[in-house]
């Protein structure tokens, strides 16, 4: 009996996204410092490994499910957090084929910058936290400081977390099982 190995690829790629939604929301979940979390990271892993709408789909259903315990706001706050995190799954795709740990590095760092910018000026735009002038402007910037060192550690954590644990498990079980590579996600 011939095994189809597209298919065995198929169900690995979508049990590992099941999982990492899950992990994303309960990470998100638990209690942690603030933007210490890991749906950009998943997002990243997300473009790289998997395919199609899975791609995008995926590292971003991590959001609304623990935003529904967390509870949802604002919805063009909250539009610019998912856009942030589409981007991610775009630098994701980029990275398909340019693979290596300092662009993967660099591409979480780009991440975790766009997402700053998006998403505070979602916060003065769209709350009136800040007055709507260039002062209120780069005011609502520097209180968010403290919260983009957290998006910055927790992004570069995650990231160096999922790729590595990705890349073990590669080598394990393509070595030690005797697995072909094409049964993995991402080897086409």
């Amino acid at each position: 009996m011939k095994r189809n190995i597209s298919k065995t690829g198929k169900i690995i790629e979508f049990l590992v996204a099941l999982f990492l939604i899950f992990l994303g929301a309960i990470l998100r979940l638990l209690p942690h410092p603030p933007n210490f979390a890991p749906i950009s990271a998943i997002a990243l892993f997300g473009g790289v490994y998997f395919s199609g709408v899975l791609a995008l789909v995926f590292p971003i259903l991590a959001m609304p499910i623990s935003d529904y315990f967390i509870g949802f706001y604002q919805f063009s706050l909250m539009s610019f957090v998912y856009l942030g995190f589409i981007i991610s799954v775009f630098l994701g795709f980029w990275l398909k084929k340019n693979k290596k740990w300092y662009t993967i590095f660099a591409a979480s760092l780009f991440s975790s910058i766009l997402f700053f910018i998006l998403t505070n000026f979602a916060v003065w735009a769209f709350t009136n936290w800040y007055p709507k002038d260039f002062q209120g402007f780069i005011q609502c910037y520097l209180m968010a400081i403290p919260f983009f060192k957290n998006t910055v550690l927790g992004d570069l954590f995650y990231v160096t977390l999922f790729f590595g644990i990705y890349q073990l498990a590669e080598v394990f079980i393509v070595k030690k099982f005797k697995v072909p590579e094409k049964v993995l996600i991402s080897k086409k």
